[in-house]
């Protein structure tokens, strides 16, 4: 899967010369928490939630709510955005945006086709891929088996296990962080009995089958 898959493709973005009260506005007006800081047709930063509040003065201060205003009025996102701005291409895998992410410790990435910026990619769009990967919202029974030694030909053997007791594999994920080899299936039977059944005949570990029903 691509970023481009699962990106939101509506950008709204400032320019440096926006004033701090007007980024708040667009941010509470569209509800959203980050924008990008376009200069002409390039990037030049991101302006936060985070950033603003950083910027702002604290509540220990002692200037008057009237002072505050005035301050916000005069600052401009460009004194006060992210110079710094880690993005991703639009052709890039999902992966590469969650190891982005997780190295540098953000949860926004702007998408980019060459110098243009065409998305903007956060943590909340990659757990939706993650649902949609693994076909959260479809009911199905989930079947973990654990492998302790791999070979060629378990995802075939598995797969005709299936198709021979008349169940559908809708999708398969395989981890090897865990020790063993685990292959987690979403079968599209909810009946886990005969499907753990139909694997361990065959000789396969079954560790977990569990019903998902859609809420």
């Amino acid at each position: 899967m691509s970023v481009a898959d699962y990106m939101t493709d509506r950008v709204i973005t400032v320019s440096p010369d926006t004033k701090i009260n007007m980024a708040v506005n667009v941010m509470k007006d569209n509800q959203i928490h980050r924008l990008p800081v376009i200069d002409g047709d390039k990037l030049v930063g991101i302006v936060t939630e985070g950033t603003i509040q950083a910027a702002s003065p604290s509540k220990a201060t002692s200037l008057s709510i009237y002072e505050v205003n005035y301050l916000l009025n005069k600052m401009t996102v460009g004194e006060i955005m992210e110079k710094e701005v880690k993005t991703i291409s639009k052709d890039a895998q999902l992966e590469d945006a969650i190891s982005t992410m997780r190295h540098h410790d953000v949860g926004v990435l702007p998408v980019m086709d060459g110098e243009q910026v065409v998305g903007i990619i956060t943590t909340n769009d990659v757990l939706d891929g993650f649902l949609d990967i693994t076909d959260y919202f479809v009911d199905a029974t989930v079947v973990q088996v654990m492998i302790e030694h791999d070979r060629k030909g378990v995802i075939y053997e598995m797969g005709k296990i299936m198709a021979d007791n008349g169940f559908n594999i809708q999708t398969l994920i395989v981890t090897r962080n865990l020790g063993p080899i685990m292959i987690e299936m979403h079968v599209d039977k909810t009946d886990g009995v005969a499907v753990k059944k139909a694997l361990e005949d065959a000789g396969y570990s079954v560790r977990l089958v569990v019903s998902q029903k859609v809420k």
